[in-house]
């Protein structure tokens, strides 16, 4: 299909389909000239496990990779000018162009593998575990060298999309599908009012297979933008018709339940053209994990345009740098929170168009913000009509066959990254969003259950070495993230990758140079589970040392994203730290015009301090789930129906309301609730590490977890946060450690009435340090500790 193609004339780089005569091997000139789909081998799909490694070394090192000619990224700083036609569709004009083209028109290239060996230096223990850890990285190495030799280069191969699906040409358009188990293959759609024997398609000996339609005679495309369409096959499963699998749009008409493929090529003059530059990736990364459809306070489907003009100012007067979008790709679904994929390279059509979801990021760029995609690779829905699964009749297509290829517990296919054409679609699929829309990284769904075969069911990870390295590891599935990853950091070098693991795989954060996998980030998980067990026990059972200990347990050198809640504990089933803390009293007791009761008061103190120790200790990275900064009231139910089982099991429905399917953000603005407090609390904890970049500072140190005063003090970057976690207990005259001499000053106070607090700290205090060692620090001096409070002091800038 032949989206918005126009991006292609401006690439710095054209590489031919199959590489140049000057960077293929010889060997495959001949066949690269057919135009057709190189496959390595000759009676299978899936990519040869079994090559030796020496010969896979020798092959190494003849990799054909470009020259790095130390390409930058698309950058720049928020100018803090306001957009005058905001959310309006950007113009064509050349200006606009070229601010956004001038920083694009770099070469870009994937540099050559390293010697993967670092990691021993950087963790002794992975030295028991070489001889898996080194067959990994030749496994990575030598699908880096088929590809370079095979398809030109890891650039030539990541870019599937302007041959697969429809290709849009000056004399027409050609659309090409892997389809190897149909028999017979036919494009049908408005466009030939749905005849299957005008536009039969051939097949070649790869599987793939293709049409090409001319021109009308005056000019025009041979399929209109927006035409509905399908591929028909004749399977080993009968007659059936499918979206294609690389289709860029797909709309389900009202009353109809599946979904249609659309053609989606608008004239040039409805094309949106990007105006701002994207930003470069922040140091400290502060994210609002958000969904379009259910972000507004209406009990409706939102719109990007709506998010883009309510929403993402919102997220930028926060203090947040970044948006992580969830349920981008379109998924049949709407209860699977976008985690059932059905057409991986389209955005969901419930929220708008292809269009006014870049207009979205435009706007995100011209704030500042980062945006990040939840991509899910991980699975995809085992929707028959609309989807991938069993696409071309055949159980084992882009999935495994039999029972590895379905998720129990998901209820969904899982992919064979062991598969070429598989690799080809996955690594497309991710520049494709990167290149098309301008996002400006990934956060990756459910990487435990690619890296293991054993998905992580009922699998209790305990740290040791013997669980992350044997016979339960998919080497296919980790080779993939490497690769995805290689792809992207060589090709767009400011993107930010994040990974959803909470097994703790060693070596995740490790660049892949080095020999690991190669993630900027690990989501922290361990964090929310503590603090739902934490929050199960009396206030007198509170371990100020396992809190600790939870939030900077994790590995060197590897950063992680911290968080005490997602969207994972606001779905239904399971409770927000707001609703664990003063459950139905919120319903009640949340206007201050009536007496508040103590199970409200100490919820909103716990809230603050959770949400600020998490993010003081836990991670290089913060995140929240929209609405949570300000304690959102009960969960998230998406509308559904009831669901009858097959095994008989019935699923009560909630009438496909969207009463619970959306945040009310007014609550957090309303100067008459209480909810307003813990908003601009979460609001002066984001600027406040906007302004010190503690999260990221080299120094930290934790001088104080008091069991009996239930106290923990620490320092991080040039801040002194002091904790107090007693339930009654205040203390005047408290010592606390420091590094620095001089005049401290309170930063941020959660007793603050602003935040809903108590006023018991006087901001025109000044406390001066005093020479000597206390809790192994030089220096001290002396505060007000109030009870379920905590403090930041900085020193005096006077």
């Amino acid at each position: 299909m032949a989206a918005d193609l126009a991006f292609l004339s401006r690439k710095p780089i054209k590489v031919p389909f199959l590489g140049s005569s000057s960077d293929v091997d010889p060997a495959y000139t001949t066949v690269s000239a057919t135009g057709k789909v190189l496959v390595p081998g000759t009676e299978s799909d899936d990519v040869p496990s079994t090559l030796p490694t020496s010969s896979t070394e020798a092959a190494s090192s003849n990799l054909q990779v470009e020259p790095d000619a130390g390409q930058t990224s698309t950058t720049s700083e928020l100018t803090g000018a306001e957009s005058t036609s905001e959310g309006d569709k950007g113009s064509n004009s050349s200006q606009a162009k070229e601010r956004v083209e001038d920083a694009e028109e770099k070469p870009r290239c994937v540099p050559p593998p390293g010697s993967g060996r670092r990691i021993y230096e950087i963790d002794p223990l992975l030295k028991g575990h070489q001889s898996h850890l080194d067959y990994r990285y030749s496994q990575y190495r030598k699908m880096r060298n088929m590809i370079d030799q095979c398809e030109g280069s890891l650039d030539a191969f990541s870019r599937g999309y302007e041959k697969f699906g429809f290709e849009r040409s000056a004399s027409g358009v050609t659309y090409r599908e892997w389809a190897p188990g149909a028999k017979w293959a036919t494009l049908i759609g408005d466009f030939n009012n749905w005849n299957p024997n005008t536009n039969v398609m051939t097949q070649n000996e790869y599987g793939v297979w293709e049409v090409f339609l001319p021109n009308h005679a005056d000019g025009s495309p041979p399929i209109p933008h927006g035409s509905r369409v399908k591929i028909r096959m004749d399977t080993p499963s009968g007659i059936k018709d499918s979206i294609p699998a690389w289709i860029k749009y797909s709309v389900q008409a009202p009353g109809e339940i599946p979904y249609n493929g659309i053609y989606y090529d608008p004239p040039e003059e409805e094309k949106y053209v990007f105006q701002h530059p994207q930003p470069k990736a922040p140091k400290s990364l502060r994210i609002y994990e958000s969904h379009v459809g259910m972000s507004s306070p209406e009990p409706k489907i939102n719109t990007y345009a709506s998010f883009r003009d309510d929403v993402l100012p919102r997220i930028k007067r926060l203090g947040y740098n970044a948006v992580q979008i969830m349920a981008i790709q379109e998924h049949s679904y709407y209860a699977s929170f976008g985690y059932h994929v059905t057409n991986f390279f389209a955005p969901s059509s419930r929220f708008g168009t292809p269009d006014e979801l870049k207009s979205l990021i435009d706007r995100a760029h011209e704030l500042g913000l980062l945006v990040l995609m939840d991509v899910v690779h991980s699975h995809a829905s085992n929707n028959v009509l609309d989807g991938l699964n069993q696409f071309d009749g055949t159980d084992s297509h882009y999935f495994h066959p039999g029972p590895r290829g379905h998720h129990w517990m998901w209820d969904s296919r899982l992919f064979n990254y062991g598969s070429w054409e598989v690799l080809r679609f996955l690594l497309s699929n991710a520049r494709w969003w990167l290149e098309e829309y301008k996002f400006d990284g990934f956060r990756f769904d459910g990487v435990t259950s690619m890296m293991y075969i054993h998905h992580g069911l009922a699998v209790g990870f305990t740290g040791n070495y013997n669980e992350y390295f044997g016979y339960a590891t998919d080497v296919d599935a980790v080779v993939y993230l490497m690769l995805v990853n290689d792809m992207i950091h060589g090709l767009y070098p400011e993107a930010v990758t994040i990974g959803e693991d909470v097994s703790g795989m060693p070596t995740f954060c490790i660049p892949i140079r080095d020999g690991g996998i190669g993630f900027d980030y690990r989501l922290h998980m361990a964090i929310p589970d503590k603090w739902i067990e934490i929050m199960n026990l009396k206030d007198e059972d509170w371990k100020m040392g396992e809190i600790v200990s939870t939030l900077t347990n994790r590995r060197w050198l590897e950063k992680c994203v911290a968080y005490a809640e997602s969207h994972d504990q606001a779905l239904v089933g399971d409770k927000t730290i707001a609703f664990w803390l003063m459950d139905k009293d919120m319903y009640d007791f949340m206007a201050l015009d009536r007496p508040s009761t103590p199970r409200i008061d100490r919820g909103i103190s716990l809230h603050k301090m959770i949400r600020l120790v998490t993010m003081g200790l836990g991670g290089e990275g913060y995140l929240n789930f929209m609405g949570n900064e300000f304690g959102h009231p009960e969960w998230i139910d998406f509308p559904r129906d009831v669901q009858h089982l097959p095994n008989g099991m019935v699923i009560p429905g909630n009438n496909n309301s969207y009463d619970k399917c959306r945040r009310m953000f007014d609550l957090g603005d309303a100067d008459y609730l209480r909810y307003r407090g813990m908003q601009e609390f979460d609001q002066a904890m984001q600027h406040l590490e906007d302004k010190y970049g503690f999260m990221t500072s080299d120094h930290q140190y934790i001088s104080r977890m008091d069991e009996g005063d239930k106290m923990i003090v620490f320092e991080r970057g040039d801040l002194v946060f002091v904790f107090n976690f007693h339930w009654t207990s205040s203390y005047f005259d408290y010592r606390v450690g420091c590094l620095k001499p001089g005049k401290y000053k309170v930063v941020l106070d959660s007793d603050d009435k602003l935040f809903g607090g108590f006023n018991r700290i006087d901001h025109t205090a000044e406390y001066f340090s005093t020479d000597g060692s206390y809790d192994n620090r030089p220096r001290s001096f002396l505060v007000y500790a109030p009870s379920r409070t905590v403090v930041v002091y900085a020193l005096s800038e006077e």
